[in-house]
């Protein structure tokens, strides 16, 4: 999972890439300090491996990762070239989903590039820009397929939805809010187009902010409306915070987030909704050689979830043999869950769960 970090330059972006990362991203209180992207790999939280660590020792440990992609800071004529829009446009269009970190903190000290604190203008300012990078491609594709319709009448149905769509972007609304059937979306989803991709938005507040009532602040309410709008998760967060938490030792940062209410770190809430957003699950793997987490996408079957491990074992699939994570537990060993029964064997139609243990068996 790859997920793209953006938003208006000075929002805190890049502090809090940082302290998701710990990859030392320079942060600095001017525009376009970002150019190139910095990116991250971070281990994805999963107490279960930890679990099977402890009863296999393994010799290997290796939970799934996730990569954050800290992404130029975007201006007003993005679109059109203007700072450094297409460079902006080109890396967000290779990350699955997109953290927006939108600017919910007051402070003189920190230049705002519009002179203020406006989420809901920060917010129509980049959507904008991924709007019309969008009605670009899209025309493009609705002149294609008139074309096609000369040839087939079966096209003019695919038209009809894509200038829906046109007219629906031209409102000033993203493609993800767009209505449309699974089938109509199939069809959509052949050009990449920006604001289909799913969004999360980080209200970057202040310390006190996030650690007060929530409902009192105007400027994170103001997110939560345009994400419930825009059929986008959004998530509180505070980079100054985050920062304190990256430098703190493991018992240290169970303790600060207890004092403040919070059972995750910013960084672990970020991960479950990318999951959640994208739909992926996790199936492990485990055995004295190594323990593992692999991701793959809800509805994955049992094939092509061995074809994660390597393609041979998808070629030459014999069959899965599939534990649950907690029958294993219970009964504390793969030798104990087969006796009792609860180690199933199955074949290439089977739907893969969230936390399945597996061993695949292939011949090539």
């Amino acid at each position: 999972m790859k997920l793209g970090m953006v938003g208006l330059p000075n929002v805190g972006k890049s502090t809090l890439f940082n302290a998701l990362t710990n990859a030392g991203a320079e942060s600095a209180n001017y525009p376009f300090c970002t150019i190139e992207p910095n990116v991250g790999i971070v281990s994805v939280p999963d107490k279960r491996l930890e679990v099977l660590r402890e009863m296999y020792s393994p010799v290997k440990f290796t939970p799934a990762t996730l990569e954050f992609v800290d992404i130029a800071g975007l201006v007003k004529g993005a679109s059109k070239g203007e700072g450094l829009g297409n460079k902006f446009l080109a890396d967000i269009r290779e990350v699955d989903a997109i953290v927006h970190v939108v600017r919910c903190f007051e402070d003189d000290n920190i230049i705002h590039v519009d002179g203020s604190i406006d989420p809901k203008r920060d917010i129509e300012t980049i959507e904008l820009e991924l709007i019309l990078s969008d009605l670009e491609l899209l025309e493009r594709r609705i002149d294609r397929t008139k074309k096609m319709v000369k040839a087939d009448k079966k096209y003019q149905a695919d038209v009809e939805v894509l200038e829906g769509l046109k007219a629906h972007l031209e409102e000033g609304h993203s493609a993800r809010s767009f209505e449309a059937d699974e089938e109509q979306w199939e069809m959509i989803s052949q050009t990449p187009l920006l604001t289909a991709k799913p969004v999360i938005y980080a209200a970057n507040l202040s310390d006190e902010d996030f650690r007060n009532d929530l409902e009192n602040c105007a400027h994170y309410k103001a997110v939560q409306e345009i994400a419930q709008r825009e059929k986008a998760a959004v998530l509180p967060i505070c980079a100054g915070l985050e920062a304190e938490l990256s430098d703190m030792e493991e018992d240290d940062r169970k303790m600060f987030l207890s004092e403040l209410g919070l059972e995750e770190s910013g960084l672990d809430r970020i991960i479950s909704e990318g999951y959640s957003l994208l739909g992926l699950i996790s199936f492990l793997t485990a055995g004295q050689p190594e323990v593992r987490a692999w991701t793959i996408k809800k509805g994955t079957k049992a094939p092509q979830a061995a074809g994660k491990i390597h393609s041979d074992f998808e070629k030459g699939f014999i069959r899965a043999e599939v534990v649950a994570f907690d029958d294993l537990v219970e009964c504390g060993s793969m030798a104990a869950a087969k006796e009792k029964g609860l180690v199933r064997s199955e074949g290439k139609d089977y739907v893969m769960n969230d936390g399945d243990v597996v061993l695949f068996r292939f011949n090539v």
